[in-house]
């Protein structure tokens, strides 16, 4: 099991406060990466992710930026850098959401980019700024996540939330040849995840229908998404590239 090994690795998690970004962290820090922990509010949850890597035996930073900010997306990755004393060997671009449930017929512009700012353009401005690091260092993996929406339009009100994460898929492949061969670029689409998401933006009585269309019966987990990650970031992903990974119990399968 010597390649499921990340140690001396430095890695950028954004939105890791909480979730599938906190899970990815978490195994990354236990296969012995120091990690950035990116957060926007969420800074109590992120202090306490860096907790919990030190006490794995890492090193870790908590950094708060809004990453649909240019400037702060710069001064995140100069502070990653310093940290990584030089290198970021891996990018996780997990900050995103569904900001709102609206039908497009009702949806203001505002919204529209916000919900686009949120999900894709956050992933270009972080991957724009860490490139230059990793094309320095003549490796690095990238690994985007996008959505089970990207392939089904996603649920009530939340075409333009699929829309954005279709986009990041979109840009993943077209990445992946332009980085190549040293620096691989893939992205994981989460199904149905046990997260805060779902508790704010899903219907109980919606949620709770859920596992009768899984196969597997039942939600997925942060950690088990987290799984897909350390496969893509270990020396196990080595051939991979361009690729879109499905964590989804089977919901969805092409």
């Amino acid at each position: 099991m010597e390649k499921f090994n990340l140690k001396n690795n430095k890695a950028l998690i954004t939105g890791a406060g909480t979730g599938i970004g906190r899970a990815i962290a978490i195994e990354f820090a236990k296969l012995g990466a120091d990690v950035v922990v990116n957060y926007n509010s969420s800074k109590e949850a992120a202090e306490e992710v860096v907790n919990e890597i030190k006490g794995l035996g890492q090193k870790a930073i908590a950094i708060q930026a809004d990453v649909t900010k240019e400037d702060q997306v710069s001064n995140l990755v100069k502070k990653a850098v310093e940290f990584g004393e030089g290198k970021i060997d891996i990018l996780v671009n997990n900050a995103g959401t569904l900001v709102k449930r609206c039908p497009i017929d009702e949806m203001d512009l505002e919204l529209w980019y916000k919900i686009m700012d949120v999900n894709m353009t956050s992933t270009f401005l972080v991957t724009k700024h860490v490139i230059p690091v990793m094309k320095n260092q003549n490796n690095g993996r990238i690994i985007n996540i996008s959505s089970l929406a990207a392939h089904n339009g996603g649920g009530p009100g939340a075409v333009a939330y699929a829309t954005s994460k279709a986009a990041v898929q979109a840009f993943t492949k077209g990445l992946a040849k332009e980085l190549a061969p040293n620096i691989l670029v893939n992205a994981i689409a989460p199904g149905i995840i046990t997260t805060r998401f779902h508790d704010v933006y899903t219907p109980m009585e919606v949620r709770a229908n859920f596992g009768k269309n899984i196969p597997l019966g039942r939600e997925g987990t942060p950690e088990e998404t987290a799984g897909a990650a350390v496969l893509l970031a270990t020396e196990y992903g080595s051939y991979i590239t361009g690729e879109m990974i499905e964590v989804n119990g089977g919901i969805y399968m092409d």
